[in-house]
């Protein structure tokens, strides 16, 4: 039997985005078969650094990350390699997420394993469209703020997932609707379909960050709402920006007293 958190390091540290999407598809494959499983005799995890990744794109400062419009294809094409990173990212998030966090239910590992797998696919789909439009991962800058998150919360796997899936993932669940709106208008409608699968699949990541945070709060006496607003404050010093995709956010778990507390907190920001 191998090692689940041998496989979810192997995927994490693969630099070619092309590796890390074939191993991150064989190690679902080996899990989905029963082939991989956590190995309590595992060595403990290595201290969080950068993941494997390709030397482009090259990481700015989000304030440098230039914004286009979309009513050229290479707008366009800013948007679909900015999404792409975010993808990226999330590949890594979800494979550290199964490789530092140790003595989970088993359900909590194929959650993760799952996310990266969904992911990865999503990666794939970016890619293609970039091609499509004359680009490849890596022709524009990109930020890291991501991965920085996942590096301030790899001590905590409370904060781990009430501040990457329930904030930064959660905030394509708002976003992603209005930019759907905006490539209708140019007309992109391939765009439009790989962004509608992407928001679909992104409920459930958001969802299983909710279901694992309030699974972390229980374990420690905490009652989540207000877990929540602490660590949003503790490590954020400020709450989400809104507006907020209400419905999709019910959806991914969050319940009407908590959605309407962030969106009071959002105005007085």
């Amino acid at each position: 039997m191998n090692d689940l958190y041998q496989a979810a390091k192997r995927c994490l540290d693969a630099t070619d985005p092309a590796e890390k999407v074939r191993l991150t598809r064989a190690a679902w494959n080996a899990l989905l078969a029963g082939e991989l499983q956590p190995d309590p005799a595992s060595p403990a995890p290595e201290p969080i650094g950068a993941p494997g990744r390709p030397e482009r794109p090259l990481l700015v400062h989000a304030s440098k990350v230039p914004s286009r419009g979309l009513g050229s294809s290479e707008g366009r094409a800013a948007l679909v390699h900015a999404v792409a990173h975010i993808e990226f990212n999330a590949i890594n998030l979800a494979w550290d997420a199964v490789y530092r966090f140790r003595g989970k239910p088993g359900a909590y590992y194929r959650d993760w394993a799952s996310c990266a797998h969904d992911e990865a696919r999503h990666f794939d789909m970016l890619s293609e469209r970039l091609a499509e439009l004359g680009h490849a991962y890596g022709d524009f800058d990109a930020h890291n703020g991501l991965w920085e998150m996942a590096e301030k919360t790899a001590h905590h796997d409370t904060a781990r997932m009430a501040l990457v899936p329930r904030v930064l993932e959660a905030r394509g669940l708002d976003v992603t609707p209005g930019i759907i709106e905006r490539l209708r208008g140019a007309g992109d409608e391939r765009t439009i379909a790989i962004l509608e699968v992407i928001l679909r699949e992104e409920v459930a990541h958001v969802a299983a960050g909710t279901r694992w945070f309030r699974h972390c709060c229980e374990r420690d006496g905490l009652e989540p709402r207000q877990a929540f607003l602490d660590l949003l404050r503790g490590y954020m010093g400020r709450t989400p920006r809104g507006p907020f995709n209400r419905q999709a956010r019910l959806e991914a778990g969050f319940d009407a007293e908590e959605m309407d507390r962030l969106a009071e907190l959002a105005l007085l920001d």
